[in-house]
Order: C-alpha cells, then sequence, then structure tokens
C-alpha cells in the first residue's frame, strides 16, 4: 500500500490543481504528466539510486528545470527538500505541511543515535527556511512547536482529505469476503499497518486474546509489512491465536476499500506519534466503524462523530475492553451510511484543498 504521505500529496495535488491554478509537482520516482492534466510532474531523480546520488540528482535537476516563478512553494518532506533549499525563488511564500517528526518516529523504532541527530539537523534545516506550516492534526501542531519550536503564529491546522470516490460502501461485506475470500460467518476486524512497535499490532494482539473466549468468532486481518513480522507471528502462536488472526502482507492498493467494506471494525491500536490517522477517514467513507486510541490526531477526527469509538488508553485492557463492548454490542456502533455522511461531509478533497490554498498563497 503507498503510505499515507504519497496519498496525501496525490490528492491533495490533484484537487489543487485547475484551469486557474496550474501546479507542479516536483518528486523522486514521478511517471511522466498524465496528458490532459493540469498538474506538471517534474521527476527529480529515480527510487532506485543511491541516497547520495539521488540528493544530488535533486537539487541538479530542480536547479535546472525550466519554470516560471511560482505564487508559492509547498515542501513536504524534508530529506528532499534540503536539496532543494538554495534553488527556492527569493519573495516567494513556502509552506511545509509537517506529516511528522521524522526524527522522533526514527527514534522510537530504535534506529541508531546518530541516524536519529542527522534526521533531526535536516528537519531544523528547512523548517528554519519556511514562512508557515500546516499540520493535519492540533497533536501534531504541539510537536512541531515544542520540539522544532516553531512558533504557533506560523502553524495551521488542516486535516487531511479523503477521496470519497475511491473509498465508499459500493459493496456488501458478503461481497467484499467473497472478493478478498475471507470468511463469511465471522466478526471481522481489519487494521492497515505498518509492523513497527509505535502501531501497537502487538498490543492489539494481547487484547484480542483477552477476548477470544467472549468473542469466539472474532477474526483479524492484519495488512501491511514490517520488521515486527516475525515476532508478531510468534505471538500469536505463543497466546493461541492461530485461528483468529490472518497477516495480509503487502495488500495491493485496489484491495484496500474492499477490506475495509469486509470488515465489521477497522481497528487502530498506535502507541505513539499518529499524526492524523488517514486510515480512520478511508474506513469511514468506506461505511466502517474505527475503533483508535487515544493518541496523536485520531480523537480529533472521532470524537465530534463518535466518542464511544475512542479507547481510554492505549494498553491492551483497555483496548479488550472498548471491543468487547462493541462486538457484543453493548456499545452501538454507527451505521454505514452514518460513517459515510460523516466523512463525505467533514475531510471531502474539495473542502479541504480550498483551506489549503488559502494557506498557501496568503
Amino acid at each position: 500500500m503507498p503510505g499515507g504521505l504519497n496519498r496525501y500529496v496525490y490528492e491533495l495535488t490533484h484537487h489543487l490543481a485547475s484551469a486557474e491554478d496550474q501546479v507542479e509537482l516536483c518528486g523522486i520516482g514521478l511517471p511522466e504528466t498524465a496528458p490532459h492534466s493540469f498538474v506538471k510532474l517534474t521527476n527529480l531523480a529515480e527510487l532506485n539510486t543511491p541516497l547520495w546520488q539521488r540528493l544530488w540528482l535533486t537539487r541538479t535537476n530542480f536547479a535546472s528545470r525550466q519554470a516560471i516563478k511560482p505564487d508559492a512553494i509547498n515542501l513536504h518532506f524534508s530529506l528532499y527538500s534540503l536539496p532543494l533549499l538554495s534553488s527556492l525563488p527569493t519573495g516567494v511564500p513556502i509552506t511545509f505541511t509537517f506529516h511528522g517528526p521524522w526524527a522522533l518516529e526514527s527514534e522510537q523504532e530504535g534506529h541508531n543515535k546518530l541516524g536519529v541527530w542527522v534526521k533531526h539537523w535536516i528537519e531544523q534545516r528547512v523548517y528554519h527556511r519556511c514562512d508557515r506550516f500546516i499540520v493535519l492534526s492540533k497533536a501534531f501542531g504541539h510537536i512541531l512547536h515544542q520540539h522544532y519550536q516553531v512558533p504557533w503564529s506560523k502553524i495551521h491546522v488542516i486535516p487531511g482529505g479523503v477521496d470519497t470516490h475511491r473509498f465508499q460502501p459500493s459493496l456488501s461485506p458478503q461481497q467484499a469476503r467473497e472478493q478478498l475470500n475471507w470468511p463469511k460467518e465471522r466478526v471481522i476486524l481489519f487494521t492497515p499497518r505498518r509492523l513497527v512497535y509505535r502501531m501497537g499490532i502487538d498490543t492489539l494482539l494481547t487484547a484480542l486474546a483477552k477476548i477470544k473466549s467472549k468473542i469466539p468468532d472474532v477474526w483479524l486481518a492484519i495488512a501491511g509489512k514490517g520488521i515486527l513480522r516475525d515476532s508478531l507471528e510468534q505471538q500469536v502462536a505463543e497466546l493461541g491465536l492461530n485461528d483468529y488472526i490472518k497477516f495480509l502482507g503487502f495488500l495491493p492498493d485496489e484491495q484496500l476499500p474492499i477490506a475495509y467494506q469486509a470488515a465489521n471494525l477497522t481497528v487502530i491500536p498506535s502507541q505513539s506519534l499518529e499524526g492524523f490517522g488517514l486510515v480512520v477517514l478511508e474506513s469511514l467513507a468506506c461505511g466502517t466503524p474505527v475503533l483508535c486510541t487515544p493518541i496523536g490526531g485520531m480523537p480529533e477526527i472521532l470524537a465530534p462523530f463518535s466518542p464511544e469509538l475512542i479507547t481510554d488508553s492505549a494498553d491492551a485492557e483497555a483496548i479488550a475492553l472498548k471491543l468487547e463492548a462493541l462486538l457484543s454490542q453493548q456499545i452501538a456502533m454507527p451505521s454505514r451510511v452514518a460513517c459515510r455522511e460523516y466523512a463525505s461531509t467533514n475531510f471531502n478533497w474539495y473542502k479541504i484543498a480550498q483551506e489549503v490554498r488559502q494557506v498557501l498563497l496568503a
């Protein structure tokens, strides 16, 4: 599955582009521009080249490209923004969309201290050059302010959007299960997560072990790859969950909306640094409720809609208690129609793109 950052940039770019506003998207590993598009794609380097070469090509190709002076510049990732700094035109407002603390994430995932320091240094250099910032949640606004000393006066909170054409309840749960060859008669939980510590899959497995005797037909599908795959499979065996868990590995992009529709409930058990939670919106847009931990920006999405879908804490006991209450219908889950209407009304890309445009051009 493409990462949330890539999906966000793709959707935002195409919703900003119009006959009045032409947008140039510069990036790594981009295809040629699609015909009849108001988006000009400029590929600066290929993903399969060594990092040093990729950064050098990014710098030289950006500086040498033929382009008129833009009205605004929007940067999204500090690693590839750093080589561009010397070539950015003066007098043009530069907005950085902060998708997460790169160095902090690396530190929590156990990367070496030197690598974490370098990432933090790169972030600080890039942020110092920017005039204003967009964050997708208040939670990440606080991190940007506290860890990078960016004043609140420069920070604008604008949530992400969801592609309501791609993510929609177009199938019945049974039809979706047939397409994926998933069990037809079980209560299905779905979680699309990278298999790293802060995503909380190990905590979710512990929670599932606590409720399996009370909800014996529960079945969890886990989509994603990561360094914890082997240890998570070992945990499944130790907890006696072999009949309750399916590791899907890499889930093809076209199957993601089907998987949401096949599930009774999407579960996002994040333990830290969950800046927004695009998967929360995608699931709701498909008509499937979401249970999340009170981490990062996810509660900001769910609290106005259904605060019962937020656990009291991020530990296994709290997740288990809420899962049991929802799956045994002690707490009513929102309907497919209600989930869809909330996502499409409050997080449609047309509305979000207009808010972003105002910040970029201010």
